[in-house]
């Protein structure tokens, strides 16, 4: 949703740049050439972590802008807009749908910080992952099925036709996400409240959870896609009336990956309904077998991603579930962090803060489950 501008920029420098460099092509998207003034009248604020903008031209026409936040990044490989830019338009080619991008500017004198400018999709967005706003059980169904298929194309992507092969890297992606999340949930075990003092404190069998997702031999299989990195129902747009995607937001966390890591995320909230003491948490008890009508399950889901994809993630599906579980855990364990630090201060963040402990132990049990399949078919 789009409301008043809260990280205001300079327009006048925003609007000069913009006709000195003339980086949107006026003649394809309808605009008259003549001077244009430049409106930044809305900003985005739904799951925007790179402020986003919606801007209007003298004509009428809107676009997207998106740019790093203001001041120092904790940081480095955050926000990177300009990864996000270049995913977009290598992907403009092919059949995987995209918002159009006009420009990038990785100048920080226009605005302050690099940014983009890309199509404005006037569609639907799902918040409620349930979607109550769908007309019937079947558009429901349809809805979720055409989300899982436009991933399914996004990872059927030839990464080398498209420029996009030295993106990241091949090889190794959940070893060095194991990696990555147990340096970040070590950092931030330590962050002490400053009242009580009292630590954060590690998640629950965080050294068994490390260990086990260390273990190359339980590992799933390397397989290297495009991988959007936070792929689920409301980083999608969907058509005004028709059940039909077009187009995926947010790539800032894009990279070349194991196409495992996209299908476990979509598929969370499944999980979390199985999770003891967060199923009544948001509208995760609506994921439940039967619970929602026409919601596809999991088994549904999958198949149709298999497909189209070629990949069938079943067989690796507990283990990546696991990993997934345990990043959400340490996502929860950095918004206690912040609690802890005054940075965050409402009931929602110390929900969420509260939750990290019970997802854990959650991963733990989905890690068992993954390691004992794995055991038996070695014994097969």
């Amino acid at each position: 949703m789009a409301g008043a501008v809260r990280q205001p920029i300079d327009e006048k420098a925003f609007g000069k740049f913009l006709e000195e460099n003339q980086l949107i092509e006026r003649e394809k998207v309808g605009i008259e050439h003549k001077k244009l003034t430049w409106r930044v009248g809305l900003q985005f604020g739904f799951g925007q972590s790179n402020p986003t903008y919606q801007i209007t031209d003298a004509s009428g026409h809107r676009y997207v802008m998106r740019k790093k936040p203001p001041g120092k990044l904790i940081s480095k490989t955050a926000h990177k807009v300009e990864r996000e830019y270049r995913a977009l338009h290598a992907l403009e080619a092919t059949d995987v749908a995209v918002p159009k991008t006009y420009c990038l500017c990785e100048d920080d004198s226009v605005i302050g910080t690099p940014f983009y400018i890309m199509e404005f999709l006037d569609g639907r967005i799902f918040e409620d992952f349930l979607m109550p706003e769908s007309k019937s059980a079947d558009e429901r169904t349809a809805l979720w099925k055409e989300a899982i298929q436009t991933l399914a194309r996004l990872h059927a992507v030839d990464v080398k036709k498209v420029g996009l092969d030295k993106f990241g890297k091949a090889k190794g992606f959940y070893s060095r996400q194991t990696q990555t999340w147990a340096t970040i949930c070590i950092s931030q075990s330590k962050a002490v409240d400053v009242e009580t003092k009292e630590p954060v404190g590690q998640l629950p069998h965080f050294d068994e959870l490390v260990g086990f997702f260390k273990n190359e031999r339980l590992q799933p299989k390397d397989r290297a896609t495009l991988v959007h990195g936070d792929y689920k129902i409301d980083n999608l747009v969907f058509h005004k009336t028709e059940p039909r995607v077009i187009g995926i937001l947010d790539w800032e966390m894009s990279t070349i990956g194991h196409p495992l890591s996209d299908v476990c995320n979509f598929i969370t909230q499944f999980y979390l309904a199985r999770s003891p003491g967060t199923s009544a948490s948001s509208s995760s008890s609506g994921f439940l077998p039967g619970a929602t009508p026409g919601l596809p399950q999991p088994q549904d889901i999958l198949q149709w991603y298999t497909e189209i994809s070629g990949y069938d993630p079943r067989p690796e599906l507990s283990w990546g579930a696991a990993f997934n579980i345990f990043k959400l855990a340490g996502v929860c364990q950095g918004i206690a962090a912040r609690v802890a630090a005054r940075q965050a201060s409402s009931a929602k963040a110390k929900h969420h803060a509260d939750t990290r402990g019970l997802l854990a132990e959650f991963a733990w049990v989905l890690a068992q489950e993954a390691r004992d399949s794995a055991q038996a078919e070695a014994k097969l």
